[in-house]
């Protein structure tokens, strides 16, 4: 339904607006209000906040439909004003149209133009919304979708780009927040996810500061992608300043005895970013795939709280640049024989 309020002192253009659009109204795709003033109309406007239109006279006394203009633009400035009037010079339109007016009629009204202008600015008025609920949906699709991925997107429809697969080189961090599921049982469901998201808060903006990736959060971790120039640097440094930072935060509460900290998997070389998911369900998920993740992973789960984890092949890239020792070798899950492994310290 379309809510629309005239303006007008002329008390008989009720009657003829309610007999002319009558079918409209009975079939409720019009609701009109009436004022006989602006002063009358800033009233009914702030009764009734959904008007959609305005159909308004000029010279009314009180306020007339020009001032009326003014401070519904200043006010309500997405509201479409028709003005009609006799007044129908050059100046009279143009100082309306430059105050926002929407359309100009004259009077006397001609109902079967006015009708065609009334769609015309519903159609307007439509697709003004239709923009504002995409600005809003892109919005909320920003909060869970990373701007890399909307990036990549954005120029092709469904289902293009599924094949359009790159293969690169990069380094992945998986950053596990050690035992936080076990607070689950003495805190509050919103006080541990609020908790959570706190944490994962500081997280990100370190992974930022260093132009890295979000790739997901898995439960009470976070995966990372770092790409370009020093990618592997970038991702120590991002990995070091959320271990330091974890582990200087205080006990989360003295009914949980919760002291943060996180594991730390890294590995680098070649993985494969594109799509993986389900056309036809129409979930995707954009992400990095490849044995390279996978030992960042398997790297993950065996680091200690607090440890940060690379392989050997890391290490001689960075050796100049951080502080590393040697753990020794180890097996990883679906590996066929140990690997070295090595500890970031600072």
């Amino acid at each position: 339904m379309t809510r629309i309020l005239v303006v007008d002192d002329e008390a008989d253009l009720e009657v003829l607006i309610k007999q002319k659009f009558r079918k409209k109204i009975r079939s409720e795709e019009y609701e009109f209000f009436f004022a006989l003033n602006g002063k009358k109309a800033l009233e009914v406007m702030e009764e009734s906040k959904d008007i959609d239109m305005i159909l308004s006279d000029i010279n009314m006394p009180e306020m007339d439909g020009l001032t009326l203009l003014s401070k519904v633009k200043e006010q309500h400035s997405l509201l479409k004003t028709v003005i009609i009037s006799a007044y129908g010079d050059m100046d009279n339109i143009r100082t309306a149209m430059n105050l926002g007016a929407f359309d100009f009629i004259t009077k006397p009204v001609d109902f079967q133009d006015l009708e065609i202008t009334i769609e015309k600015t519903i159609e307007s008025i439509k697709q003004i919304k239709a923009t504002l609920k995409t600005m809003k949906e892109n919005n909320i699709l920003k909060m869970y979708v990373d701007e890399t991925v909307l990036n990549f997107m954005g120029n092709r429809e469904l289902g293009m780009g599924l094949d359009d697969n790159e293969t690169l080189e990069a380094a992945v961090a998986f950053i596990d927040l050690c035992g936080f599921t076990a607070i689950s049982e003495t805190e509050e469901p919103n006080i541990v996810v609020g908790q959570l998201n706190a944490y994962f808060d500081m997280m990100v903006r370190e992974i930022i500061a260093e132009k890295g990736i979000i790739d997901k959060f898995i439960g009470d971790a976070v995966m990372a992608v770092f790409k370009g120039e020093d990618y592997a640097k970038r991702a120590l440094r991002a990995s070091i300043a959320i271990r330091d930072k974890m582990n200087a935060m205080p006990v989360f509460s003295e009914k949980s005895g919760f002291k943060p900290k996180v594991s730390i998997g890294i590995n680098n070389g070649e993985m494969v970013s594109g799509n993986i998911g389900s056309l036809s369900l129409k979930r995707l998920d954009y992400t990095v795939i490849g044995d390279t993740v996978n030992v960042a992973s398997r790297l993950q789960s065996k680091a200690n709280p607090g440890q940060i984890l690379i392989l050997e092949k890391y290490q001689e890239e960075v050796a100049n640049d951080f502080n590393i020792t040697k753990i020794g070798e180890m097996i990883l899950k679906n590996k066929a024989k140990p690997v070295m492994v090595y500890e970031v310290i600072s």
